[in-house]
């Protein structure tokens, strides 16, 4: 670990930057500025491409030695956008005094004037914003996600037979099998990962306070509106919000926060599920070499993973909660607290990406207790009660509910002979008291291995 890493305020950007790295192209401070430059360059050869009066003499050779100045964006580069953000005090200002820059050095300061022509910072920064975010969550974020997603539906798959006791309100109840627990949350996530890849990446684009005012008095021949859709939507992939103020209303932004915080929350509720199987001792974990659970009892292999990924979901569902409570408020045509929480979104997808890479970990580790679930089962055969009321049920026997339950509140142990005993003493017939003895905790299950293979 580098010195920068360990002295990193954040773990995000320290202890745990090998997980985070991936999104530093998109969502750390050079991504931004490297956006912005995308942003400009691709703005003034849409102008180009108009095609402005002005404009008509540009070179064509020289759209990919513009093009570069992105594509290629380097440490230097950013370097000298800071340095010249010393002089303005303004980050996006700098930005543009670094293309022109740039373009004298093509020999195209003739045409210069045109980088942000007509634009306001936010018409830079509410499109590249939602680029980095969408590419982030395309290209580092998703991909993870689905990983985990191919992981849960495997071991649904391969423990789709397996009977295990259930339990709700903590209490024993009737038996599934460990793969429709495990598919429950393959579904759960499959719905929240749609609503999630639905969500627009939207952006602003119209001048100071939304009507294109400036490009209006300049250019009142050309249709700005039409422009402003076809650059964002055509030229930058992204959905142009139209009747805007001076920034944009971050409302499908909040969107996205709300659909990954659900995905989150369906997370967490597997992190503490898996974590109390353990506490069973339903599932034991891998030991790698070398690993320490405790710094004093050396017999502890302690759920760290889960324990990690939970935290770290925690962390980042907080501040998509704020982004989406706070950023599509602004005061009249725009006030900054917008662009100081924006420069955070890389924080919650960064412990999203901890989270996830703990959680795909700690799924790996697990191996199946098979005894302990079987002996589990054995050792509760009152689940089984719900099963043979409803066949008395079906029967017409008298009370079969109440019969069951004055069986299973008053012996101090339900076992195999006690419900033996209880179905030989029923008056039914002989066929009826068979069927009764099949059910067994451990094939009492229903459906369950069906629901398997639905969810997957």
């Amino acid at each position: 670990m580098d010195l920068n890493a360990l002295t990193a305020v954040s773990p995000v950007d320290g202890r745990y930057r090998r997980h985070t790295a991936a999104l530093a192209p998109f969502l750390s401070e050079f991504g931004l500025m490297a956006h912005r430059v995308e942003v400009e360059v691709e703005y003034f050869l849409a102008l180009v491409a108009l095609p402005l009066p002005q404009l008509a003499g540009f070179p064509a050779a020289q759209t990919d030695a513009l093009r570069a100045l992105y594509r290629s964006f380097t440490e230097a580069d950013a370097s000298r956008i800071k340095e010249l953000e010393r002089t303005t005090n303004h980050d996006v200002k700098a930005v543009e005094y670094f293309i022109k820059e740039r373009m004298a050095d093509f020999g195209l300061a003739a045409f210069s004037e045109f980088v942000h022509f007509g634009l306001t910072s936010q018409d830079v920064n509410n499109t590249a914003i939602p680029l980095s975010l969408k590419r982030a969550t395309e290209e580092v974020l998703r991909p993870l996600l689905a990983s985990v997603r191919g992981v849960l539906a495997e071991q649904a798959a391969e423990w789709r037979d397996i009977p295990m006791l259930a339990r709700t309100h903590g209490q024993t109840a009737s038996p599934v099998t460990l793969g429709k627990e495990w598919a429950v949350f393959v579904e759960r996530l499959d719905r929240q990962l749609a609503a999630l890849d639905a969500v627009p990446y939207a952006a602003k684009f119209g001048g100071a306070t939304g009507g294109f005012n400036a490009h209006h008095v300049a250019y009142p021949a050309i249709d700005w509106i039409a422009f402003g859709n076809d650059f964002v939507e055509v030229g930058l992939g992204l959905t142009r919000s139209r009747t805007t103020t001076q920034i944009e209303h971050y409302d499908y932004l909040a969107a996205w926060c709300d659909a990954l915080r659900r995905v989150h929350t369906i997370l967490l509720d597997l992190d503490r599920d898996v974590w109390t199987y353990i506490s069973l001792d339903y599932f034991k974990q891998r030991i790698n070499a070398g690993e320490v659970g405790s710094s004093a009892m050396p017999h502890k292999v302690n759920p760290i993973d889960f324990e990690n990924s939970e935290g770290n979901l925690g962390v980042a569902n907080a501040l998509l909660m704020h982004f989406a409570e706070k950023l599509p408020i602004s005061r009249l045509q725009r006030d900054l607290t917008d662009s100081t929480v924006l420069r955070n979104l890389g924080v919650p997808m960064g412990h999203s990406l901890i989270a996830l890479r703990s959680l795909e970990k700690g799924l790996g580790k697990l191996l199946l207790n098979r005894d302990r679930l079987a002996a589990d089962l054995e050792a509760n055969w009152a689940i089984v009660a719900e099963g043979i009321q409803t066949v008395l049920r079906r029967e017409g026997y008298p009370q079969p509910y109440e019969a069951l339950k004055a069986l299973t509140r008053t012996h101090t142990a339900i076992d195999a002979e006690a419900i033996a005993t209880f179905i030989s003493g029923l008056n039914i017939a002989d066929d009826v008291k068979e069927e009764l003895r099949a059910i067994t905790p451990s094939s009492y299950v229903g459906r369950s291995a069906d629901l398997v293979d639905q969810a997957l």
